[in-house]
């Protein structure tokens, strides 16, 4: 009897999670940013939101809390009710977190529900044209005359300074990190041969290599970067287990409902193939990616696993 009756209540709590998800939203959505409005994140979270509103009905709102390299935003959806109600898009800085903050006031692994991939965001190696031919050459060089060769970051744990790391450890030579404000700062120390390389966005980068103005060397994803077809991967160059992925993805609280969980990915995926949706993406320099929420859990685990790894080879201090 006693079987019966927890097996009764297990398929009526079932169905209930069912029903809920089948009524969800009923009532506006908010989509967390942690960083400020006009980034790839920012504008990634406006194109997606403002197409699950016209599918679904709903308004969702897109909500700037940003701060502290952006570990505010994901505590405030890490503690917010898990109904479906807060979500969180980040980038794959959520899983470089663990590796180089000391007191995270939440848990990257166990504290979020992983929903889907959003884009990946191809970093690309740039030189300045005059110093170095290849990434081979570069890697020569720096061999040559160890502790010579820098390459700019855009602060100490960032995905340019994990990704030259993972290239650096690889390949087996020493560099200097020197970190900068952001983006348009490191190109142009790069443009002016003050710096070697720079692990650069490729829409940022684009008009830069198009004047020639910088050289770029490889990208530093999986796969090729569709806005730079010639461009090898850093694999591609000679170096395993050099590629580092930068992604943007979305996330909920850890105990949201698994039937919103699978619906909000399903609604986002079909957000992901509406063609002025798909374009606009690939204009901001995402690359189509995706992945169930369980291979994103799985992905993000790894992910926080790798960078740890990586952290304590390149000697990079928790903040």
């Amino acid at each position: 009897m006693g079987r019966r009756l927890l097996a009764a209540l297990a398929l009526l709590a079932g169905m209930h999670a069912a029903a809920f998800a089948q009524n969800w939203p009923n009532k506006p959505v908010r989509v967390i940013v942690p960083v400020t409005p006009g980034s790839a994140l920012d504008i990634t979270a406006r194109v997606i939101a403002e197409r699950l509103s016209a599918q679904l009905g709903q308004t969702f709102v897109v909500e700037n809390r940003t701060g502290a390299g952006g570990t505010i935003g994901a505590a405030f959806v890490a503690k917010s009710e898990p109904d479906g109600y807060t979500i969180l898009i980040h980038s794959a800085a959520i899983a470089i977190f663990p590796a180089t903050f000391a007191n995270l006031p939440f848990d990257t692994a166990r504290d979020f529900a992983a929903v889907t991939p959003a884009v990946s965001v191809p970093l690309v190696l740039v030189v300045s044209p005059s110093r170095h031919t290849s990434l081979k050459a570069l890697v020569a060089t720096a061999k040559a005359k160890p502790g010579a060769i820098n390459y700019a970051t855009v602060g100490a744990g960032a995905a340019a300074h994990m990704t030259a790391e993972r290239l650096r450890l690889s390949a087996g030579f020493e560099a200097q990190q020197i970190p900068f404000r952001g983006a348009p700062e490191a190109q142009t120390e790069v443009l002016a041969g003050r710096v070697d390389f720079f692990f650069s966005p490729v829409l940022a980068a684009l008009p830069l290599l198009k004047s020639g103005q910088l050289r770029a060397l490889a990208v530093s994803s999986s796969k090729r970067a569709s806005a730079l077809p010639d461009v090898p991967t850093t694999v591609e160059a000679g170096y395993p287990n050099s590629e580092y992925d930068f992604w943007l993805g979305f996330f909920l609280p850890a105990k949201t409902p698994r039937d919103i969980v699978e619906r909000l990915h399903q609604e986002i995926r079909k957000a992901k193939e509406h063609p002025d949706v798909k374009a606009k993406l690939a204009k901001s320099g995402g690359e189509p990616m995706d992945m169930t929420p369980a291979q994103f859990q799985d992905y993000i685990r790894k992910s926080v696993e790798m960078n740890r790894v990586l952290a304590k080879a390149a000697g990079i201090k928790l903040q």
